[in-house]
């Protein structure tokens, strides 16, 4: 079965109509055709049996003229009495004749003579020879006086008649069913982070019941990340203000090395609520535009350089993806900055094809054990085994770079690189 909507909508539609012309068809061929046929050929057949009593009854002209004028003029046959020489070799039957096999019954049944048939030769005549005792009857007759030749305009208007029913129905299940493409393809742009302003709902009733709850649940959904932004804004205001004070009072005090570790932690808690506030922020208000590849990937070549580290990144397809910069960039710039602090060789492969972005980013650091590599992507998860505690971060780099993808409508994978480190696969729709 096939599984989109419509091809099934047309099923329902095509199938019982096949049926009923199958059905009609069948019961059309069998009683009427084949009997309208059988009345026809038993009325051929008899004026040609009464042509032989005729001629065997009453004595006859040498030319017979007579019974040939009456069988032209009253009976539509043309017929012609011949010397008695063999009748010619039965021909190839064909494969379906309904004529063929009616008219051959009926002569065998009425006149039970030897007689020879040709329904084939001559599309439109019918040509008979029957052996008489001195002589051999030739008949011939037109195919429409023994067979239902109509029969083909009943089945054409039928047909005709339910190809245009079928256009019609597939003209108007098309408008059924493009309101369900067009709310699929909203909750599909909506899922991945685009804007789905000029979707308003129409088609059937249940189709506009189920748009007006997809706008809906949109404007909540919407509604209440435009609230936790707000709320993390104004935590974030409030305890920037209390770290500023504790940095004021630090450098106002006397002992500086007694307050050295003091002044390292304040640093890590900003840093640390930076990075909880771009996480819980996520990006989700932004509104998709072209990013450049090419022109992000220059800038971490700088920046491979400033930091000492090897970097190469090849792209194959077009340079530009849609999809919401600011957070893309982020995105990329999580997983490749990990990859410049824990490792000293970096590769970034693009492809961009198919309605999909994919990049891959290899690295010959640490790695990450198969067992934990669903663990980092857990806020403020950092493995010890993989990652040095000493060279800062606040373990939501990864978190937020799959938070991210997946608000893209992609994901990430974490799997074991060639070069001995990790390689991550980034794919998201572009």
């Amino acid at each position: 079965m096939p599984k989109r909507l419509y091809a099934r909508s047309l099923i329902i539609v095509i199938a019982p109509m096949i049926l009923l012309q199958s059905v009609i068809a069948f019961v059309f061929m069998e009683r009427h055709w084949q009997m309208v046929t059988q009345r026809l050929s038993q009325a051929v057949t008899r004026d040609i049996a009464a042509i032989i009593d005729v001629i065997e009854s009453y004595p006859q002209e040498d030319d017979y003229a007579e019974i040939i004028r009456i069988a032209q003029e009253r009976l539509q046959l043309r017929i012609s009495i011949e010397p008695p020489d063999p009748l010619p070799a039965p021909g190839p039957k064909p494969f379906f004749s309904l004529l063929d096999q009616t008219l051959t019954e009926e002569i065998t049944r009425q006149i039970n003579r030897p007689f020879w048939l040709d329904t084939v030769g001559n599309s439109n005549i019918i040509e008979i020879r029957i052996q008489l005792e001195d002589s051999v009857l030739r008949v011939f007759a037109r195919r429409g006086q023994a067979y239902a030749s109509n029969t083909h305009i009943f089945l054409l208007w039928m047909v005709g008649t339910s190809l245009v029913l079928l256009a019609i129905a597939v003209a108007f299940l098309r408008n059924q069913i493009r309101p369900i493409l067009q709310l699929a393809e909203a909750a599909e742009s909506f899922g991945k982070g685009r804007s789905t302003t000029d979707f308003q709902p129409h088609g059937a009733e249940e189709v506009r019941r189920a748009g007006s709850a997809f706008l809906q649940m949109r404007e909540r959904i919407e509604r209440q990340i435009e609230q936790r932004t707000a709320m993390l804004t104004g935590v974030s205001h409030d305890l920037r203000t209390i770290l500023t004070r504790f940095k004021l009072q630090l450098a106002v005090a006397r002992n500086k090395a007694d307050i050295k570790a003091l002044d390292a932690d304040i640093d890590e808690m900003r840093s640390m609520l930076e990075g909880y506030l771009a996480f819980a922020r996520g990006e989700a208000l932004e509104d998709p535009g072209k990013f450049d590849l090419a022109a992000f990937f220059s800038k971490m070549e700088e920046e491979a350089r400033l930091r000492g580290c090897a970097f190469t990144a090849s792209l194959t397809g077009d340079s530009e993806v849609l999809v919401r910069p600011n957070a893309f960039s982020r995105l990329l710039g999580n997983v490749i900055g990990n990859a410049f602090r824990y490792a000293s060789n970096v590769r970034v492969t693009a492809y961009h094809g198919n309605g999909t972005l994919t990049v891959t980013v290899e690295d010959d650091g640490p790695g990450i054990p198969p067992d934990k590599r669903e663990e980092v992507f857990k806020p403020f998860v950092r493995l010890d085994i993989a990652r040095n505690q000493d060279k800062g971060g606040t373990g939501l780099g990864l978190s937020i770079a799959r938070d991210i993808a997946r608000s893209h409508g992609g994901d990430i994978v974490l799997e074991s690189s060639e070069t001995g480190g990790l390689r991550v696969i980034i794919r998201v729709p572009a």
